[in-house]
């Protein structure tokens, strides 16, 4: 759209003076328009290599809401994009303020993240297809301005829905004897992506879902239904090119049960914190759904709660934005020889292989080491609204939402540009295509944590309201942990972190993870624990007489294992989940001696309660609160404790002084079982 017909616009869209009862009034505007290539065929990204759109499945959109109060607009547009570079979309804000004068730093404009939209960037092995982008740009302009022009008096409310069904997490831990090389020939892959489903090559998830469905929906002055805003952490569901994905076929469910007769209502799917998620659930031995059941089952969740939505007409709104400039992880002198060596020997224009892919982004990191991302904080009536312009775990999200001073808060990821990947940095150890250095995963080994510290900050200032601390639910098991006065208790419940109080901490783990489901562990809220990758846990040893308690659960098979399992090791003594011929195992304490072995065995993926009690060179193993090892062992005193050698889980680890009694030892089982 040219310049001149630009500023002949924009006189339609000036303020005009409005009264101070004006000023408190919520306005909506909200308006859906076809983004659909006009020409065919185009370039599809989010491969590792370049798909060919051929013809439209069904359309794809930019829904836009525009929210004015007084003099402050806010546009947020939501547009069916794998991802737009931060160049694209800093040029379309411009000249939407030229047309609206709505201020850029008031625009928010996020992918939906399909991977069957035309390519707006180039990503590993594709290129931005060169005709769509500008005919794209010209119609967000055109879906603000139309928005502008329904501004109407308008309620807001907001809910969370319970989604758990529709996200789990597709980045699993590999075996320690399967791990896999990546494209630069290290063996380094110890998590990766979509692991198909039960392979026995993987362990489990490498982190936590986010399956909380935010709701913001605005109503008429009379109660007609106006827009629904909606936020979920789930990837994309797959679909030929060219296609909205689950994004559109959700919207157009949810449109025809709430405004079944309203064309101008306007539907909104964003995408949430869904970097490790998926619909599928790799537990199991098959896909669960299609693409039309799981849009109606999101739909219908929502549908169900609509009538619980508390709207307000007294809604205020706001929004800051920040910028923030990071660092690329730059190849060194031998990586970019490796890249230019492959490049020298490569075949076709584009590259093919993983190799060629990562090659050529390596060389184009090195040629732009640093990136600035724009962060956001929008407040909605009582809703928080934070954006990241990445590709963003469930954990993170989980983090931000509890950090938060407001409990309704949601983030949406790939808005104001794509800087790829950001896992947190205890995922960078257990490597992956999210780590591997490129454009859509190049930032900084700190990058998560700082952007969470900033827009914490940042959603402190917006609401005028302190940060809440983090606290792990607490349930009747932690207070009759706490109640015995353990040397050291650690309930494993922490989002984030490569440190943990009181113990020494190796790298390869991962956080967040399910432990024991009982509600004595978290009345209100999910118990969490660590998984051990590699990585192990150091601490203090005591005395001659002790016990340690914990939760255990084991994820791999005990003769396979380059070392045996132990649940703990101090000095010479062992306590050790071992077997024979592919089994799960049982409980063994060694001591350098005749081993003492139990004789249940424990399968694996099922939580235990484990505790081991020494009085001097008398052992004792309590399995599920019934004693399953007895005798006696030579004592290492003073030597530490070493957890974590085993392929598995830990969670409510306490170390005490004391022997505890049989019957303690068999309450704490039955309250947490």
């Amino acid at each position: 759209m040219c310049r001149s017909c630009l500023l002949a616009l924009a006189i339609c869209f000036t303020f005009s003076p409005l009264s101070r009862a004006d000023d408190l009034l919520l306005r909506v505007g909200a308006y859906a328009i076809d983004v659909t290539p006009e020409k065919f065929p185009v370039i599809v990204n989010c491969s590792f290599n370049e798909v060919i759109g051929k013809s439209a499945q069904s359309k794809l959109h930019a829904r836009c809401i525009v929210l004015e109060q007084g003099k402050e607009r806010i546009a947020m547009v939501t547009v069916d994009s794998c991802m737009m570079p931060r160049e694209f979309i800093d040029s379309t804000k411009k000249l939407i303020t030229e047309m609206t004068g709505i201020p850029e730093d008031h625009q928010m404009i996020s992918a939906t993240h399909t991977h069957t939209a035309p390519a707006v960037m180039g990503c590993l092995g594709s290129d931005p297809d060169p005709v769509y982008p500008s005919f794209l740009q010209t119609q967000l302009i055109r879906g603000v301005a139309k928005a502008i022009e329904l501004l109407q008096p308008a309620k807001v409310g907001n809910i969370v829905v319970d989604a758990t069904k529709y996200t789990n997490n597709r980045r699993w831990i590999l075996r320690t004897d399967k791990l896999r090389r990546d494209p630069f020939g290290d063996l380094t892959v110890r998590a990766n992506m979509h692991p198909g489903y039960q392979n026995p090559d993987f362990i489990g998830p490498s982190g936590p879902i986010d399956p909380g469905l935010s709701v913001v929906a605005f109503r008429t002055m009379d109660d007609k239904p106006l827009a629904i805003w909606c936020n979920f952490s789930m990837h994309y569901f797959g679909t030929a090119p060219v296609s909205p994905d689950y994004c559109g076929l959700f919207a157009e469910k949810i449109a025809k049960k709430i405004a079944p007769d309203d064309a101008k209502f306007v539907p909104v799917m964003t995408q949430g914190t869904s970097g490790d998620l998926m619909w599928m659930d790799y537990a199991q031995p098959k896909p669960w759904t299609d693409l039309n059941n799981y849009a109606e089952g999101l739909a219908t969740l929502v549908t169900e709660q609509w009538k619980n939505i508390q709207f307000s007409a007294n809604a205020s709104i706001g929004i800051e934005e920040t910028k923030m400039k990071l660092m690329r992880r730059l190849p060194d002198e031998k990586r970019l020889k490796w890249a230019r060596d492959i490049q020298a020997v490569q075949k076709t224009p584009k590259p093919q292989s993983q190799q060629e892919i990562y090659a050529r982004e390596a060389l184009m990191i090195h040629d732009q080491p640093e990136r600035e991302l724009k962060l956001q904080v929008i407040r909605v009536g009582t809703q928080l609204i934070v954006t990241i312009p990445n590709e963003v775990f469930a954990i993170t999200g989980l983090r931000l939402k509890a950090l938060s001073p407001w409990k309704s808060t949601c983030v949406v990821e790939l808005a104001n540009g794509s800087e790829g990947y950001i896992p947190p940095p205890e995922q960078h150890i257990l490597g992956g295509y999210t780590t591997w250095p490129a454009r859509s995963a190049g930032l900084e080994l700190q990058a998560e944590p700082k952007i969470v510290e900033q827009l914490t900050s940042m959603m402190e200032r917006v609401t005028k309201e302190k940060r809440r601390p983090f606290a792990e639910p607490e349930g009747d098991y932690s207070v009759a942990i706490e109640k015995l006065k353990p040397i050291a208790y650690w309930r494993f419940g922490q989002l984030t972190g490569m440190t943990i109080p009181g113990a020494e901490l190796e790298p390869g783990f991962a956080l967040g993870l399910d432990g024991p489901p009982s509600k004595a562990f978290a009345k209100d809220g999910v118990n969490r624990c660590m998984q051990f990758a590699g990585g192990r846990m150091k601490a203090k040893g005591v005395g001659e007489t002790y016990t340690v308690e914990c939760w255990v659960w084991n994820g791999f098979p005990t003769d396979v294992r380059p070392i045996t399992g132990a649940v703990f090791v101090r000095g010479g003594n062992r306590l050790v989940i071992g077997g024979k011929d592919n089994s799960p195992g049982v409980l063994i304490f060694d001591a350098g001696k005749e081993p003492l072995s139990g004789k249940t065995p424990l399968e694996l993926r099922r939580w235990y309660h484990v505790v081991a009690v020494r009085k001097g060179t008398k052992i004792a193993v309590y399995l599920n609160g019934q004693k399953e090892i007895d005798g006696e062992m030579p004592s290492t005193p003073n030597a530490d404790f070493v957890f974590g050698e085993l392929e598995g889980r830990l969670d409510e680890l306490a170390i005490y002084g004391e022997a505890l009694a049989p019957d303690v030892i068999k309450q704490h089982y039955e309250m947490g079982r």
